[in-house]
């Protein structure tokens, strides 16, 4: 058996994150990701903002139809744990408010599933120790939210404590840290540099599995088990514009966020799964991986 686990996250949100209202990645680019994953015979797991699944609860069934997982990404794509950096106008919940918001937003995802999810990610992989404790309360079995490029010392999964969810513990969820390439040396006060998200598309699958081969030794030589996981979203599959009007203003994203979305993102996520197949990995869903876990 391979000892390569790969989890890939589809975060099913507004177009390009919290910088629009539109769904167009969720309409077109949710049947290119199921279609491509039948093809490579992979499994995924898609995590809704409960406004996304609310509003389209038959594509939320056409992922479960296709036996893939459906999991949960927040109400509104809103802030829900601590922040690592600052973004304009967005704020994070108040600790004592993010039980309720998360309750809310399982509520309305099991809604259109028919039944509760049990993982979930963060928006912006920003998690809490607040956040963990609600998402034990409320019955997840893993969370894929730890930014490896940040906090730097969680290599492979494990199980938080209540009291500091960037620590081992005794909660029964599993904490599942993000693909980051702690091979290098990173020039960014934040560690952004080790993420490698969106250089599948930016530059190339192959620019990226040269982190991934990277990554892949240096947690060997730390005798962890490979773990990847990644996240996605299925408007990187449907061609975005540049700038967005609506309301009363004008949206630019960094052009990072836009650059070759649409079938050239498509082709290189079928690529990169070429490589990672051909390493011997083999896929799990998020809850997948905390059953086989322990």
């Amino acid at each position: 058996m391979s000892d390569i686990t790969v989890v890939f996250g589809f975060d099913m949100e507004t177009d390009v994150g919290s910088w629009s209202p539109w769904y167009e990645g969720i309409r077109q680019g949710t049947p290119k990701l199921l279609e491509l994953l039948d093809d490579k015979d992979a499994t995924a797991t898609f995590f809704f903002t409960g406004d996304s699944a609310s509003n389209f609860p038959e594509v939320v069934r056409s992922i479960d139809d296709a036996e893939h997982e459906v999991g949960c990404h927040s109400l509104y794509h809103e802030t829900v744990g601590d922040p690592i950096f600052e973004i304009p106008g967005v704020k994070p919940l108040l600790p004592e408010e993010v039980p309720l918001r998360l309750k809310t937003a399982t509520d309305w995802v099991t809604k259109s599933l028919g039944r509760q999810p049990i993982s979930f990610r963060a928006p912006r992989l920003w998690g809490s120790t607040p956040m963990i404790n609600a998402l034990e309360e409320l019955g997840y079995v893993a969370d894929a939210s730890y930014p490896l490029y940040f906090y730097e010392e969680r290599l492979a999964p494990y199980h938080p404590s209540a009291e500091d969810w960037t620590q081992e513990g005794d909660l029964s969820i599993l904490e599942i840290p993000n693909f980051a390439d702690m091979g290098i040396d990173s020039q960014d006060e934040y560690g952004r540099d080790r993420d490698q998200w969106p250089l599948f598309r930016t530059k190339s699958a192959d620019a990226l599995m040269e982190h991934i081969d990277s990554f892949i030794a240096y947690v060997r030589e730390r005798e962890q088990p490979v773990v990847l996981c990644f996240y996605f979203h299925p408007w990187e599959f449907v061609e975005m514009p540049t700038q967005m009007h609506y309301g009363e203003g004008t949206v630019v994203p960094d052009y990072f966020l836009v650059e070759n979305c649409g079938d050239y993102a498509l082709e290189q996520l079928a690529a990169l799964m070429d490589r990672l197949t051909d390493r011997g990995a083999r896929y799990m869903t998020a809850a997948g991986l905390a059953e086989s876990w322990g």
